[in-house]
């Protein structure tokens, strides 16, 4: 069965060049267009797709409100925002709506293939550069260097994070700089089942929905060392 994805973005040179793109893919397949964001929450209702492209700056509603709308609407939809904006403020509130990827629009059609299919099957995907982005934007929350970063949590955080052995919070803390479970696996010599085992038990612990939102803890509970080069 082909994966639907509906296509939103408000220039419609974007819409005929992703298209083109997915339609060259035999388990891909375009489920409709919208225009603005409003559009884009109605034919989600309608048409289900797995799978939205959502641009940021649309009209009558952005892309990061019909994020939010289609993610508490219950939809099994998975969102993948899609900017030539590489900025902070679009990207935390884009992953803090609920979208399961974010991706900028340069990207090459391979990348984008591969991030709605590791999105439909329930992965999800954010830019290693977009990550570093954030990695910068929160370093004001780390506290002095030395410091357990595990004193910092809300209690609620802290009590979810200590379910977590030693080596599910290492690999916590790769999956938060956006490594693969393939470049986890090489970097922690275990095999790509055995991380994939640990992310789940991870997701289930902390209770999160998928990668983005363990990237998301680990920006917000402070985890995170900021890159200094």
């Amino acid at each position: 069965m082909s994966v639907s994805i509906l296509l939103a973005d408000d220039q419609e040179l974007m819409r005929m060049a992703f298209r083109m793109v997915i339609e060259s893919q035999p388990d891909l397949r375009v489920a409709g267009e919208a225009a603005n964001g409003l559009d884009a929450v109605t034919q989600v209702h309608e048409r289900q797709p797995a799978v939205v492209l959502m641009d940021v700056r649309m009209p009558v509603m952005d892309g990061v409100e019909a994020t939010r709308r289609i993610v508490e609407s219950g939809s099994g939809a998975r969102v993948i925002i899609l900017t030539t904006f590489d900025l902070d403020e679009y990207v935390y509130a884009g992953l803090r709506a609920g979208a399961s990827g974010f991706l900028l629009k340069d990207a090459q059609p391979a990348e984008l293939l591969a991030a709605i299919r590791a999105v439909a099957s329930g992965d999800a995907v954010v830019a290693p550069s977009i990550t570093r982005r954030l990695l910068d934007a929160y370093a004001h929350r780390l506290g002095a260097p030395g410091t357990d970063p595990v004193e910092r949590l809300a209690p609620d955080q802290r009590e979810r994070l200590e379910q977590l052995t030693p080596r599910e919070r290492e690999v916590l803390l790769l999956v938060a700089r956006s490594l693969s479970n393939a470049e986890i696996a090489d970097q922690l010599v275990l095999s790509e089942a055995t991380v994939k085992s640990h992310v789940g038990r991870i997701l289930a612990k902390l209770e999160l929905r998928d990668r983005v939102q363990i990237v998301v803890f680990a920006y917000e509970s402070g985890l995170v060392t900021p890159s200094r080069g």
